[in-house]
């Protein structure tokens, strides 16, 4: 153990700037070409020592987050004290603000932020690329909550190259209720049966507009190659779409496997601007106002 009651860990939410979908892989999943970025929305997760494993949490819609051991912070725990020879005797308190089943990695951040906090909790000092390998095992998306930034994830999105970005300012529209992510993949599927579907690349233009930092430049190259699913199974985020571009947003699409929009604007004065004009709308339940890139999951000081 290091000594220390309790460890918090902050970790940020991801918008897929670019997200390519490439067919279904015999095991289920799809290779993707995924330039993930990092944006200032948090949770925080703290583990503190205790008698058995616990998880609670608090904040926006924390009654939809699961406490049992289907978390993925309950998950990082396990399996790190499986690793380690330990019993994974701790109680993980998630403060939750990035939206749920959004479309923004937030059970991924939380997975994330946990295996941080109860590797320092308990004084492992476990190798970063050893992390890197848990963070895989507990799903695609959590390798990038432990590294943020920006960056390709390539394989199903779990085997990260970091990637150059510069500053950019972001809206995100909240919508009524989640989406399953599994579910999406299979819509994709069904919309694609049948059509050619190319190997997964990332592209040239859009990593170096990223790389530029110029809002005009990186607007018409946002693409998600899983937007037309999240639309079939949820066509009312259409409105949303519209209701953000009406209001001068540069861009706007779905995040990751939705239901969160995303909105990327020129300034922070834009982004007040739509997201006011958002909220107006009656298209989406809220609205959060970010930045990006944002550093990966980070101990916080006692």
């Amino acid at each position: 153990m290091s000594g220390r009651t309790s460890v918090t860990v902050r970790v940020p939410a991801k918008v897929n700037v670019q997200l390519a979908v490439g067919a279904a892989r015999p095991d289920g999943f799809h290779d993707l070409a995924n330039v993930f970025l990092a944006v200032s929305l948090f949770d925080e997760v703290t583990a503190t020592a205790a008698d058995e494993l616990k998880v609670t949490c608090a904040g926006p819609d924390a009654d939809q987050v699961p406490l049992d051991r289907t978390n993925l912070a309950a998950r990082a725990a396990e399996i790190l004290a499986a690793r380690a020879g330990l019993t994974p005797s701790v109680h993980l308190h998630i403060a939750k603000n990035i939206p749920v089943a959004g479309g923004m990695a937030g059970g991924s951040a939380d997975g994330a932020a946990a295996l941080l906090a109860c590797d320092v909790l308990w004084g492992l000092d476990t190798p970063r690329a050893e992390l890197l390998d848990l963070c895989a095992e507990l799903g695609s998306d959590v390798p990038f909550s432990l590294v943020g930034g920006a960056a390709l994830g390539t394989g199903r999105g779990e085997l990260l190259t970091p990637v150059e970005a510069g500053a950019f300012h972001w809206v995100f529209a909240v919508a009524d209720g989640g989406l399953s992510t599994p579910a999406v993949f299979r819509e994709f599927d069904r919309l694609t049966a049948g059509t050619r579907i190319p190997e997964p690349e990332a592209s040239p233009a859009l990593l170096a507009a990223l790389a530029s930092g110029d809002p005009d430049a990186l607007a018409p190259l946002l693409a998600n190659d899983l937007q037309a699913a999240a639309l079939s199974l949820r066509p009312q985020l259409a409105r949303t779409l519209a209701a953000g571009t009406d209001a001068g947003a540069l861009a706007a699409l779905v995040s990751g496997s939705g239901p969160t929009t995303a909105f990327l604007v020129r300034d922070p004065e834009s982004a007040a601007k739509v997201a006011a004009a958002l909220e107006a709308s009656g298209t989406c339940r809220a609205t959060r106002v970010a930045s990006s890139p944002a550093p990966g999951a980070t101990p916080l000081s006692p």
